[in-house]
């Protein structure tokens, strides 16, 4: 007769319970570590370091410029800090020269919404640097409701775009006289339901928070990054831009919801959205890496390039887009 299978393992009792679900528990924290990890993406790695280098960073008491500061001042960099708020700025800047033992940090106010203001700040840098390294173009506003920068734009693209077009353009000398420079636009993905409304470039007849006026200036980013790149051709100032991808900031500060709405979606925000850290990273690259030292025109995300949608590389609309610019901020052509 034939002999009776012996069971090598058997659980019994409670450990029938405890085991399975200790394994189906460590596989569920598993997968969500995967998924975190894929979340917030690639991390610079490169240890190149840019002692003396002269940058700007708009937009850094907190959130994705505050890192970008905190990761360029441990590299060595000269950094002003172009904040509209000085007083949350110092505090900031305060923490950032704790961190890092970095003493050349410098608070400066910039406001985006005010042309003049934009013009003080770099006729202020120009007394102070005859180069600049590298400009950072990261500040930015989102889904606002309906308002006006001090020069009468609408608030969204007069302070994500037409402050920016201003700011770069009346530093291009400085930037020239530092080549090889690199210009870092911080756009967004949302530039895909962008749309340049040549009728209504201020929304005035029609306004929509995300899906017009937002995602019309992040759209404008990229068009303002293209045309830059073409004009700066054989100068050795490169100029990228990029999605910084979906970041816990105050970016969404206008964001209306019951309470208990915004305190799931903040709950959720801790394991879908990626930390300000890592929303740094692909500004990092794009800012340190020297395999990218020729690289101009192009638009990251997660530290790779991505091709662009057709109304995105528009160069028709993109040279339309400059030429109003240039009248709207009061640049000769």
């Amino acid at each position: 007769s034939a002999k009776p299978v012996e069971r090598m393992f058997c659980l019994r009792g409670a450990w029938a319970i405890i085991l399975p679900v200790l394994c189906i528990a460590l596989l569920v924290v598993l997968a969500l570590w995967l998924l975190r990890r894929f979340i917030e993406g690639p991390f610079y790695r490169g240890e190149n370091r840019i002692d003396g280098k002269v940058v700007i960073v708009t937009g850094c008491n907190t959130g994705i410029g505050k890192e970008t500061v905190l990761e360029l001042a441990r590299r060595g960099a000269k950094i002003y800090m172009a904040c509209r708020d000085p007083a949350r700025c110092e505090a900031a800047r305060i923490e950032i020269i704790d961190r890092t033992q970095n003493q050349q940090l410098f608070n400066r106010s910039l406001d985006l919404g005010s042309l003049e203001s934009v013009r003080n700040f770099v006729a202020r840098f120009k007394t102070e640097e005859t180069r600049l390294d590298l400009l950072v173009n990261n500040a930015g506003i989102m889904a606002c409701p309906r308002s006006l920068t001090a020069d009468g734009y609408e608030q969204q693209f007069g302070v994500n775009h037409l402050g920016h077009f201003l700011l770069t353009n009346l530093l291009l000398d400085r930037l020239k006289q530092a080549s090889p420079s690199r210009i870092v636009v911080v756009s967004s993905a949302a530039h895909l339901f962008g749309k340049i409304n040549r009728e209504d470039l201020m929304s005035e007849r029609n306004y929509g928070k995300f899906f017009g006026a937002y995602s019309q200036s992040k759209l404008a980013n990229i068009l303002f990054t293209r045309k830059l790149s073409q004009l700066l051709q054989g100068t050795g100032v490169t100029v990228n831009c990029c999605h910084p991808g979906v970041v816990r900031t105050e970016l969404n500060r206008h964001f209306v919801a019951p309470g208990w709405v915004k305190s799931c979606i903040q709950t959720l925000a801790l394991y879908f959205m990626k930390s300000p850290s890592a929303g740094a990273q692909t500004s990092l690259r794009l800012a340190l890496d020297p395999s990218l030292e020729s690289c101009s025109g192009d638009y990251y995300s997660d530290s790779m390039r991505f091709p662009l949608v057709p109304w995105a590389r528009n160069m028709e609309t993109a040279d339309w887009l400059w030429r109003e610019s240039e009248k709207l901020v009061g640049l000769p052509p």
